[in-house]
């Protein structure tokens, strides 16, 4: 409950500073400047170092890599056929391919499932959402953002140079080093600063108004993340992998959930549509409320 209610609180007030004016124009570049080159780099830092690399969980890990894949060989012809500009193209794949598995996942898990399997979220989000946004999500904000311009040396250069996945790297090669305390407080509290920031930033660029001449890429990005992703995925599992059990479900239950809003801070910093990428947050959170709900029944008997 204490995470809703932040979500709304720090969503709301960039809603309110945005309408008071009691804020710059330029807050939400400063925003996520803090969150790329700080808050996420010490998110990665602080968990991926502490998970035990286990053969049995890269089937798990490669649940929202498989989506994210489906998502470029199926949403892009997609949105190409709708005719959709190049950034809304590039916004719907990455924002609706990626899942918020971290600060709505982990707690969606534990009201769900049980805090026993809090740490397979963990593992899905920082080595799959978070690792996927820092590879495949910044080449697909490359590609989108620069079109025919973006060659292969810029797209790997700018991957190397993004500092999540700088932080990813050093952190599987610290995998099993224990911090110091104060290293280790100093990560966790900067990594708590990431979702509240992002709402704040999201909230600050929301604007209803454009809701209108975004219905159909909205409704093509949250039907994949919310529903279509998900299932494509559970069918794969199943059919080719033979999976069944409690793990894939929160597998799945984890794919299900709103779009990552780190994703959303990559679209808007690389101007891939930043007003549909605040849209896809801001709708796609408590439409996920109840997806989720069916969701868990449907995959109860699996």
């Amino acid at each position: 409950m204490g995470n809703f209610i932040l979500l709304i609180f720090c969503f709301g007030a960039g809603i309110l500073l945005r309408h008071f004016r009691t804020s710059p124009d330029n807050t939400p570049a400063v925003l996520n400047a803090f969150i790329i080159n700080i808050g996420l780099p010490a998110m990665a830092l602080g968990y991926l170092n502490t998970i035990e690399l286990k053969k049995e969980l890269f089937i798990i890990i490669a649940a929202p890599w498989a989506m994210f894949i489906i998502a470029l060989f199926l949403l892009w012809p997609a949105c190409k056929l709708m005719r959709f500009p190049a950034a809304t193209t590039g916004c719907v794949i990455l924002v609706g391919g990626l899942a918020n598995t971290s600060f709505i996942g982990i707690p969606m898990i534990e009201a769900f499932y049980g805090t026993s399997f809090v740490s397979l979220g963990i593992v899905i989000d920082q080595l799959g959402s978070y690792l996927i946004l820092a590879l495949l999500g910044i080449a697909v904000a490359r590609i989108f953002s620069g079109g025919a311009s973006a060659s292969l040396g810029d797209i790997a250069s700018r991957i190397v140079k993004f500092p999540p996945f700088v932080a990813t790297i050093a952190a599987l090669l610290l995998n099993g080093v224990t911090y110091p305390e104060w290293l280790e407080t100093l990560f966790t509290r900067l990594a708590a600063t990431v979702a509240p920031l992002a709402l704040v930033s999201v909230g600050f660029q929301l604007r209803l108004s454009e809701v209108s001449g975004k219905i159909t890429p909205l409704i093509v990005g949250l039907l994949y993340k919310l529903v279509v992703g998900p299932l494509l995925v559970l069918v794969l599992f199943v059919t080719f992998l033979d999976a069944r059990g409690v793990i894939l479900q929160v597998t799945i239950f984890e794919l299900a959930m709103a779009p990552m809003i780190g994703a959303s801070i990559v679209a808007m910093n690389n101007d891939l549509d930043p007003s549909l990428a605040t849209l896809l947050v801001a709708i796609g959170v408590p439409l996920s409320f109840l997806s989720l709900i069916v969701w868990h029944q449907a995959l109860a008997g699996i």
